[in-house]
């Protein structure tokens, strides 16, 4: 029997602790079954840059999965899914978050360096009177507002990166229901990760219709941050259940002399711009192939099978963040089958190749991998969440101390609408509904 908080606070801690070491039991096993040319530059560059290997794995997986895009996709117990996923990566300040993304999207960057000149010597030359305006081809989006998301996808098709150091901002946006550009945010990125179309009909931008979006998504947050994605609304949106957390597991505080080998960096490059030849020749107007179903064996499809019933009998018992959760893992099965796949073929490419029971096995590690991170970010910020004020009771702080309603407002970043109502009828706003969802957990 719990007694005090501070039962509950050191409860949570061991059981935070025991989630840690079994998600790193399961990075090495990982580490172990990755093709060499991936594994070899998560564990040079923890040595030589001290990158927890974590975080570059996910940065990995998130470049692979910008690669892939539309151009390859499996079709199995009845729905069609393509390789985009949502990586956020957890950590403190140092904690060299910035550098694994860097690392892992350098053959993106390569890419897109490439492609920017080439756009550049087109527009020098080209005439406007005569010709189409040439379009500038891209992989990787930052700093960018959605408006500019939406025409850049509409002009690369078949996939863009969406690549932010600190999403921190972006979800601040998101959570602000007086923020238009947060909103259609959350609303694309939602629909976007099962591929959803985005119709855009605006006065002030030529019409265009994208018929099957494919972002991919990977982020850096510091810890103290990461409660924003859990209130305003991102929990009952769906979009904080769709993030693959990687909270910092590993850590290396031996400093090296040494540095990443040249030839382990050209070899995962290599293998990225395999995959991303297919993407960029599927784009091509003249190419009439545009996508390229990948098959599975009976054995795997049917190791598919089983666990996604797994899933789904676990999603009955669970609490109701945990259900949440364990629906997009139906979704996500598929999607890490295909990147495994395609780290794995990457090589020499060869997409007539069957996807078989070992992939399906090592995209379930994966997907227990982020699951188990999942849980240990619920519980290491359950803590704080339960301690943070609600709308009620800053409302009735203000009423008693004479604030105004404006005030409230300020401090608790409320539409005054919403604060009306609960000053008027003492109903809290959706900071409430998250908070006794999050109890319910246990």
């Amino acid at each position: 029997m719990i007694q005090s908080i501070k039962e509950v606070k050191d409860k949570l801690d061991d059981l935070s602790q025991d989630r840690r070491g079994k998600s790193i039991e399961m990075l090495n096993q990982i580490l172990k079954q990755l093709p060499k040319e991936y594994s070899e530059l998560i564990n040079q560059a923890f040595i030589y840059k001290r990158i927890p290997k974590e975080y570059l794995l996910s940065s990995i997986l998130f470049t692979i999965s910008t690669a892939t895009g539309l151009t390859f996709y499996i079709k199995a117990l009845g729905y069609k899914n393509s390789a985009n996923l949502y990586f956020t990566i957890v950590g403190s300040r140092g904690d060299t978050k910035s550098e694994s993304l860097k690392l892992a999207t350098i053959p993106l960057k390569e890419s897109d360096d490439k492609s920017y000149d080439d756009y550049c010597s087109e527009i020098k030359n080209y005439n406007s009177e005569a010709e189409e305006e040439p379009i500038r081809k891209q992989l990787l989006i930052q700093n960018s507002t959605i408006e500019a998301v939406h025409k850049i996808h509409s002009e690369n098709p078949n996939s863009i990166g969406i690549f932010i150091d600190e999403i921190y901002t972006l979800i601040e946006k998101m959570g602000n229901p007086n923020s238009r550009d947060g909103l259609e945010w959350r609303d694309f990125l939602l629909s976007g990760y099962t591929n959803g179309h985005v119709d855009i009909s605006r006065k002030t931008t030529k019409s265009f219709r994208i018929k099957e979006t494919s972002p991919s998504l990977l982020g850096g947050i510091q810890s103290e941050f990461v409660t924003k994605f859990i209130t305003n609304g991102n929990l009952e949106s769906g979009f904080f259940d769709r993030q693959l957390f990687t909270p910092k597991l590993t850590s290396n505080n031996k400093l090296s002399r040494g540095q990443i080998s040249s030839e382990v960096i050209s070899n995962y490059t290599k293998l990225v711009l395999n995959i991303l030849a297919y993407k960029k020749e599927s784009e091509n107007t003249n190419q009439e192939k545009k996508q390229f179903k990948i098959n599975l064996t009976k054995a795997a499809d049917e190791k598919l099978f089983n666990y996604t019933q797994e899933l789904i009998d676990k999603k009955e018992i669970s609490k109701p963040i945990i259900q949440g959760y364990l629906a997009k893992m139906q979704i996500s099965i598929h999607k890490f089958c295909l990147l495994v796949h395609m780290m794995k073929i990457s090589f020499n490419m060869d997409y007539t190749k069957v996807l078989d029971e070992n992939t399906v096995d090592l995209a379930i590690l994966l997907n227990e991998f982020y699951f188990n991170n999942f849980k240990i970010i619920i519980n290491e910020n359950l803590k704080i969440i339960k301690q943070e004020p609600t709308l009620d009771n800053v409302v009735q702080l203000a009423k008693k101390n004479g604030a105004s309603q404006k005030a409230v407002s300020e401090i608790m970043g409320c539409n005054k609408s919403t604060v009306s109502k609960c000053w008027n009828k003492g109903k809290n706003n959706k900071q409430l509904e998250t908070s006794n969802t999050l109890n319910n957990t246990g």
